[in-house]
């Protein structure tokens, strides 16, 4: 199925609980390639199947007092016309055998269940699947040729040991009457040496009665010099003893047949860019290695999972078919630096797996990921340029204790995640300790979701101070976990969580609407001056996502904010990571009318082209440098700088986290224009930030 269709997927399960946890990893906002449906019964699931509405099945293995493979069997007389994966709550080797008896695509235990997990899980069952119905479709396709075909037929005379070959048997096979020898050894002669034995033996059996007819496929010389594949087939004429007198058959030319189905099994397991074994495969020689760890203890493995770092930007800034020539190149580098015993794969995108086979010690692991880290980074020239990337790896031992494919495949994963989290370019061990975090993270992810769906997130307000009349100049707004719920979670953890896991799209239309909500009722209440205007951090993905501009629109109009009162505070890496798309958003934001602000200067790329393209009027200098402005002269010099650019450039001036008189000052005397922190104010929720407006003539 083509990403940009809707997947129609069936749950059956009967525990809410799962099924509230399975919607919620398969719920990515902004995507909307998964419809699911939910059944929570045996029957009323086994007519939604037999309706056949549905492109994928999720089947719970336990359904009351039926299984899910008692469904499987009851809705379908032969293998399931769509893909089916069983979810079990514990791994069992005999459900999992029954599972695939009965044509099921996979068998996960829920346990080990992820997010990112589950939907590849369902991509690979869904183009496994089409490429076992296009193998079938194919083998009948074949049939029916062959069928159609006029077959060369031989005769062999066993009493006489002479034998007929008909002129369409030597036409097939190019020789014509050059072919004119009546002996059985001459038909053997031709077949190619690897399948002479098991020919003999399958007409052997047949002969002794053990077999009903003979058939046999095997390879056979040509006259042009070649090996074409022939389909063998005999019965066997006997006397009234029983004897075999003579046998009779048929020979078909398949070599298109079998070229075509084995070009199909290969397609079916291996990478279609880089013809590298795909997952699939790896899984297939993943389980083989482990399986050898049973009968030898001695033996080891090892996995590397190697994800190029910052591939988009390569697909983004040269174009697809540059990031595909990068990829073959990667795959070609790599693959002559190893063993070869070793498996090289390609798992999807910019992801590859190594199979490092036999005997091998964690230790050469590391040495085995450290040379092909060094292999990837070696520069390439693609169109005249130079291109480096580098990888992230991460390796993962069947010494840890693993003892399935998908756990030492997992863990290989989550080190390399963890080699990304730190910095990327560099090699990671998977320790426990990793598994937990990224447990913990997914923990976070479903208590973010469901805090976001239930609007229980708070928006708290900082004042932005006149340093000079110390007015109130602006407030920003700024997302808090609930307290008392759970353990408060602080702004930068959960942020990240959100830019990661997509959330962050209604987490920004949740702070958006709340921040304009206020400011509109304290401007009609008298509570700030008209002119207050309230700042809102935009990410990157709520650009990319769409739907920034109608949600701006929106929130402005129901809460009757005018636009100018509303400003959107956005990075330097946001300017430049999609110029041209965020450029286009930007301009019809600052059609609408609301104010644009660059936040966090000085910490990314402080390029002169971004100030210079820049199009809103305040840049904001990051709080690293006020906070070291007084002992440190050299922030006060680039805070110098930087106020001077901006004004040059015609932007106003606004510092972040101003926590003593001192820094205050200095900053009026470098004629910065605004500030903001803890020296007038702490973040504070609406109720708490209103009280504090009341008592007070200004913050400062």
């Amino acid at each position: 199925m083509r990403r940009s269709e809707s997947l129609r997927i069936l749950l059956v399960e009967d525990d809410e609980d799962d099924f509230v946890l399975t919607r919620s990893m398969l719920q990515v906002p902004g995507d909307g390639w998964f419809q699911l449906e939910w059944e929570q019964s045996y029957l009323p699931a086994l007519q939604a199947i037999r309706e056949a509405r549905h492109d994928l099945y999720l089947v719970d293995y336990r359904l009351g007092d039926r299984t899910g493979l008692d469904l499987v069997r009851d809705a379908w007389d032969t293998e399931p016309p769509a893909p089916v994966i069983v979810l079990t709550g514990q791994d069992d080797y005999e459900v999992d055998v029954q599972a695939s008896e009965l044509g099921v695509t996979d068998y996960l235990v829920k346990g080990t269940i992820d997010a990112p997990s589950l939907e590849r899980t369902i991509r690979y069952a869904v183009r496994h699947h089409q490429v076992m119905v296009d193998l079938r479709r194919s083998e009948e396709r074949y049939a029916v040729a062959v069928q159609a075909t006029n077959d060369g037929i031989w005769d062999w005379d066993l009493v006489e040991e002479s034998m007929h070959f008909s002129d369409r048997w030597k036409a097939l096979l190019g020789y014509g009457d050059a072919f004119a020898s009546d002996r059985a050894d001459a038909w053997f002669d031709l077949v190619h040496p690897d399948d002479v034995a098991r020919l003999r033996r399958e007409i052997n059996q047949h002969l002794s009665g053990t077999s009903p007819q003979f058939e046999n496929e095997h390879r056979i010389r040509h006259a042009d010099g070649g090996w074409r594949w022939v389909l063998t087939r005999g019965l066997t004429t006997r006397d009234g003893d029983g004897r075999p007198r003579r046998i009779t058959g048929s020979l078909s030319d398949i070599t298109d047949r079998r070229v075509a189905q084995e070009r199909l099994i290969h397609d079916a397991l291996h990478d279609s860019l880089t013809g590298l074994p795909n997952r699939a495969l790896f899984l297939d020689r993943l389980t083989q290695c482990l399986r050898h760890l049973e009968r030898d203890p001695s033996y080891a493995c090892g996995l590397l999972y190697v994800d190029i770092d910052r591939f988009k930007l390569v697909n983004d800034s040269l174009s697809h078919s540059a990031g595909d020539r990068l990829l073959i190149e990667i795959a070609r580098r790599v693959g002559a630096i190893l063993r070869p015993g070793d498996t090289l794969a390609r798992l999807g995108g910019d992801e590859f797996a190594i199979l490092l086979d036999g005997a091998i010690a964690p230790a050469d692991a590391l040495d085995v990921a450290a040379r092909v880290a060094s292999t990837i980074a070696q520069p390439l020239r693609f169109d005249r340029r130079e291109l480096s990337v580098s990888a992230s790896i991460g390796i993962a031992h069947n010494l840890d204790g693993c003892v399935s494919p998908e756990e030492l495949i997992r863990n290989a994963d989550i080190a390399m995640y963890d080699a990304k989290a730190r910095g990327g370019g560099r090699c990671e061990v998977f320790d426990a300790s990793m598994h937990q975090r990224v447990v913990d993270r997914v923990s976070l992810e479903t208590r973010l979701r469901h805090a976001i769906e239930q609007q229980r997130l708070r928006t708290f307000f900082q004042p932005i101070i006149d340093l000079r009349s110390g007015a109130l100049h602006g407030l920003e707004a700024l997302a808090r976990w609930p307290a008392g719920d759970e353990d408060e979670v602080p702004a930068g953890e959960f942020i990240e969580v959100a830019e990661e896991s997509g959330l962050i799209g209604p987490l920004g239309v949740l702070i958006l609407r709340n921040a304009c909500e206020t400011l509109s009722d304290w401007r009609q209440r008298g509570v700030v001056a008209p002119e207050v205007t309230v700042s809102v951090n935009v990410s990157i993905r709520q650009i990319t996502d769409g739907g920034l501009v109608d949600h701006v629109r929106a929130a402005l109009h129901d809460h009757e904010l005018p636009p100018a009162n509303l400003v959107l505070e956005i990075t330097e890496s946001t300017l430049i990571e999609n110029p041209e798309l965020v450029s286009a958003v930007l301009d019809e934001l600052l059609t609408l009318g609301v104010a644009i602000q660059l936040d966090d200067f000085g910490t990314g790329y402080s390029s002169l082209t971004v100030l210079h393209d820049f199009p809103g009027d305040t840049l904001k200098i990051d709080r690293s440098f006020v906070a070291t402005m007084i002992e440190r002269p050299e922030s006060q010099a680039i805070i110098r700088s930087i106020i001077g650019l901006a004004h040059n450039l015609g932007l106003r001036v606004i510092a972040e986290g101003i926590e003593h008189p001192e820094q205050r000052a200095a900053l009026t005397a470098l004629r910065c224009e605004y500030g903001q922190g803890y020296h007038f104010a702490r973040p504070l929720p609406r109720e708490e930030f209103e009280d504090l407006l009341a008592t007070c003539e200004s913050p400062a």
